[in-house]
């Protein structure tokens, strides 16, 4: 079978832009008709029509659209190539950022807010969340440039990976002004219905105060999210355990409360990168001193 001439692929995205098959042909400096024999072998090789014609105007067919996406990402592959190895004269590169699905949106931001806060334009995002198990073979084959978690990974099974410690902050009891105010964190746990994340660090720690002072909380919800707990702690379900990011927008608005005291459970952040030759440059303006500090 022959191969696919990327020649053809791109004077075919050329013409897909413009819609118009003179324009392109100027734009590429070519005749028209030299334009157009490249188009149709283009449908030949692939056995589709990726055109239609709307009075001097092409229209993409669905098998055009289809053409058309896969030229766009063959050849932003491209240039982002140019951009990691060549002279930088390519496409700016992405910074590929992973979270744990679980984790802190806030947080997120604030560990984004380096290069968010320069220009959009210069460092392109793409944010995937997921589990450790889908983030962190992605991180070693070198999809992802950081993953962003509250643990660090499995060293034996990722040795070329290394998880820094980034931030950590208390995790207090949160909730409605009506329920926290004037009481203790031991009452509000006795006598309040508790919404808990069962993010591991927070969960044994919760176990150990409870055990430790004679608690028997009554649990009303266990969550794996720490968006939904902030979204439960918001519609008043209950008192929530949650490091005070989570809620720091809410918190600074009067709508949530932090109950006084200390439990003792302590919140840590991880950002988990792999070894690398060419890592992104946005990675320095991350871990700067002071980049994290929720």
């Amino acid at each position: 079978m022959d191969r696919l001439n990327y020649h053809h692929l791109r004077y075919f995205r050329e013409v897909a832009r413009e819609g118009h098959l003179t324009r392109a042909a100027e734009r590429l400096n070519l005749s028209q008709s030299a334009l157009s024999a490249q188009i149709r072998q283009l449908e030949e090789r692939l056995g589709h029509a990726l055109f239609a014609r709307r009075g001097r105007q092409l229209i993409l067919t669905e098998a055009g659209r289809i053409a058309l996406d896969h030229a766009e990402r063959i050849f932003g592959a491209g240039e982002e190539l140019l951009s990691v190895l060549g002279d930088g004269a390519g496409r700016a590169r992405p910074l590929r950022i992973g979270a744990l699905s679980t984790l802190s949106r806030n947080f997120q931001l604030q560990f984004l807010r380096p290069v968010l806060a320069a220009d959009p334009d210069a460092v392109p995002l793409a944010l995937v969340s997921g589990s450790a198990a889908v983030l962190l073979p992605r991180l070693a084959g070198l999809a992802l440039d950081v993953v962003l978690s509250t643990e660090p990974h499995d060293a034996m099974a990722y040795p070329g990976l290394h998880a820094r410690h980034i931030a950590a902050q208390p995790v207090a009891l949160v909730g409605r002004a009506s329920r926290i105010a004037g009481r203790s964190a031991d009452w509000l746990l006795a006598n309040q219905p508790v919404i808990l994340p069962t993010e591991s660090s927070i969960r044994t720690g919760f176990d150990a105060y409870c055990a430790r002072t004679g608690i028997t909380p009554t649990i009303v919800a266990e969550v794996d999210d720490m968006a939904m707990v902030r979204l439960l702690a918001r519609q008043d379900v209950g008192v929530a355990l949650a490091p005070r990011v989570v809620l720091e927008d809410e918190i600074a608005a009067g709508m949530i409360m932090q109950a006084p005291g200390d439990l003792g459970i302590v919140e840590r952040f991880y950002a988990i990168t792999a070894a690398r030759d060419f890592p992104h440059p946005a990675m320095a303006r991350l871990f700067a001193a002071g980049a994290v500090n929720p």
